[in-house]
């Protein structure tokens, strides 16, 4: 049987979660850069994500799925230019992009991944 190992766990959820060869991260929000650009929101949440991956054993070159939330889907092409940046070229995951409101308005942007180790 695969061990699940849990990392950043609250009452409400955990920020990721292993099970055998997979890494599954919550949704991720710009906690370090509330209210600022979605570019510098970008930014913030994907280095946590970086973090959250090396806490579990992987990282971005291991990406498998994205789903991504833009509180308005006009920022699309500002989200993509960051988003590019830091994708490790090659190693794109599957991906989808919503428009979506978020649970809090100083957010615009939410990024959920899952990855292997």
């Amino acid at each position: 049987m695969n061990q699940i190992t849990r990392f950043g766990t609250g009452p409400r959820m955990s920020q990721a979660v292993t099970y055998g060869n997979l890494v599954f991260l919550a949704g991720q929000v710009a906690l370090r850069a509330p209210g600022a650009s979605v570019a510098d929101q970008t930014a913030d949440i994907l280095a946590r994500t970086d973090e959250l991956l090396a806490e579990a054993g992987s990282d971005k070159s291991k990406l498998l799925s994205a789903s991504i939330w833009l509180t308005d889907i006009e920022t699309f092409n500002e989200m993509n230019t960051v988003w590019d940046a830091w994708v490790a070229p090659g190693n794109t995951p599957a991906r989808a992009c919503v428009e979506s409101k978020l649970a809090a308005p100083q957010f615009t942007v939410e990024i959920a991944v899952i990855a292997g180790i």
